[in-house]
């Protein structure tokens, strides 16, 4: 195990509902291991409150999540990254600041429960449910990555290929 946690920088545009899913079930899931960041190319006024309430629901942390500009993350003195994950494809399409570290990079695409627009309440809920548990299956697929036996081409390849898993597939039948 490194002497310091894996720092992780998970981007959306907006930086409220799949961005700080990420955040917050890295942080949790990651043991230690790996310290998470979410921000965004634009990012919102607040965090969704239905992302909020699922991570509460989960019993992760929300305490001090907050939307925030992924100019933040490449100040003098933001914290180097080891990697960079766009969870949006908005975001993974614009231009991206240089980031401190040398940090891998994948992209892990997931729809936009912010801008789902339903009938009802309850099938937001389920919109914003299916998202985090399609990012929770991402996150253990990166939490169980043997981190000190990859070199660096063969890291990159897994974290593409965790970007491109139909594990978190809503279909029943997926693989």
């Amino acid at each position: 195990m490194p002497s310091e946690p894996y720092r992780v920088l998970f981007l959306c545009t907006g930086n409220s509902a799949r961005s700080q899913m990420a955040e917050a079930l890295l942080n949790r899931l990651g043991e230690g291991r790996f310290r998470a960041y979410s921000a965004g190319s634009h990012p919102a006024d607040a965090v969704h409150p239905l992302t909020l309430e699922m991570l509460e629901r989960a019993g992760l942390e929300t305490a001090g999540l907050r939307t925030k500009s992924w100019d933040e993350l490449a100040e003098p003195g933001a914290p180097a990254l080891e990697f960079v994950f766009t969870v949006c494809d908005k975001a993974a399409a614009e231009p991206c600041p240089v980031w401190p570290g040398q940090a891998l990079s994948a992209h892990w695409g997931f729809p936009d429960p912010a801008g789902y627009q339903a009938a009802t309440e309850a099938e937001r809920r389920v919109v914003f449910a299916d998202v985090f548990r399609q990012i929770q299956n991402r996150i253990r697929l990166l939490v169980s990555l043997p981190m000190d036996r990859l070199d660096r081409l063969s890291l990159q390849r897994r974290l593409d290929e965790i970007g491109e898993s139909a594990l978190d597939s809503s279909d029943p039948n997926a693989d």
